[in-house]
């Protein structure tokens, strides 16, 4: 079974190949409802019920082949040494009835350098979705686990929600910001990626929500963080560690490049202005970090047109501002 896919600008499209897999027991499902109380635990009744509407089967997807990564090497140019363990996962699952398995990974760099958005590149091209969970904004410790369904307000944790909400038996789960998490909180917020990051532990994850076991093995695990040093060890040994260097000048002006070109192609209004920026302009977005540039560019565009221009000027920019956090070239 096959099924369809957005890939990376650039990328040829592929349809990825796909096949079914069971996330839960339906069985399982049935018992624990059937021991429900009447007229009790509605919201858990409620997830019970739609577990067994939904059925059991997600998509497990990867590549036909291995894609041609050329477009996300030029898109994400400091992501060089990600990439090419992404490459050598790709490549040991291709010609097999192997699902893809990509070991766990933290990025490690300055905040705005593209982390997130090699996440999203890294889902679009495996053909799976992905979920954010960032660890800055969590308050309770059950927000990856859930939280029991005897508290009041309690709810299913985001891996669950991801597997059994979503399509895919492997989605790109992005752990944001995990040298964030809030170390106040009653129960400890990383406990659970004990388990779910080993492989063996992760078919049988249960939620503390709907305590029914789930086959989160196949999840594809991304963590990202500014310093490694508040992470428990245990769980930065069940990880590749990646640090993300600052894209150098050069590399941050064709990153600049590619977001113009990107966002002219996208807009329909884009055919009103130059194929290609200046070189003033390039060199004033490369002072941004690369999530920065493109909320540049649109300011950029708007006060261009603003002024009647079809090409746009340094000073039609936003300038990164002492109080902003700017990403130091690599030379």
């Amino acid at each position: 079974m096959e099924s369809h896919s957005l890939v990376p600008q650039g990328q040829p499209f592929r349809l990825p190949i796909a096949r079914m897999r069971s996330v839960f027991q339906p069985d399982e499902v049935e018992r624990k409802l059937a021991k429900l109380p009447e007229r009790e635990h509605e919201s858990l009744r409620g997830t019970y019920q739609r577990m067994l509407e939904r059925g059991p089967d997600r998509f497990q997807v990867k590549p036909a082949g291995v894609p041609d990564m050329s477009a996300l090497y030029d898109d994400l140019p400091n992501f060089t040494e990600v990439l090419d363990d992404v490459k050598r996962h790709v490549a040991l699952s291709q010609d097999s009835r192997d699902g893809l398995e990509l070991t766990p990974m933290l990025l490690l760099g300055a905040p705005g350098i593209g982390k997130t958005h090699f996440a999203r590149q890294l889902a679009a091209l495996l053909g799976t979705g992905m979920n954010l969970v960032p660890m800055s904004s969590m308050t309770a410790g059950w927000l990856l686990s859930g939280s029991s369904s005897q508290w009041k307000g309690s709810r299913p944790g985001k891996v669950f929600e991801a597997l059994v909400d979503g399509q895919y038996a492997n989605p790109v789960l992005v752990v944001d910001e995990i040298d964030k998490a809030s170390s106040d909180a009653q129960y400890d917020p990383l406990g659970a990626l004990y388990s779910l990051l080993e492989h063996d532990t992760a078919h049988a994850f249960v939620d503390e929500f709907a305590e029914v076991a789930i086959d989160a093995s196949q999840v594809i695990w991304i963590t990202t963080a500014n310093d490694e040093r508040a992470i428990p060890d245990p769980i930065l040994n069940r990880m590749n560690v990646f640090e993300v260097p600052a894209p150098t000048r050069e590399q941050a002006r064709a990153i600049a490049q590619r977001l113009y070109q990107g966002i002219r192609r996208d807009h329909g209004w884009g055919e009103r202005f130059a194929p290609d920026p200046a070189d003033e302009v390039l060199d004033t977005l490369a002072e941004l970090a690369p999530r920065e540039m493109r909320r540049a560019l649109m300011t950029g565009f708007g006060n261009a047109r603003l002024a009647g221009r079809d090409t746009l000027e340094p000073a039609d920019l936003p300038r990164a501002s002492g109080n902003k956090t700017r990403v130091g070239f690599l030379q």
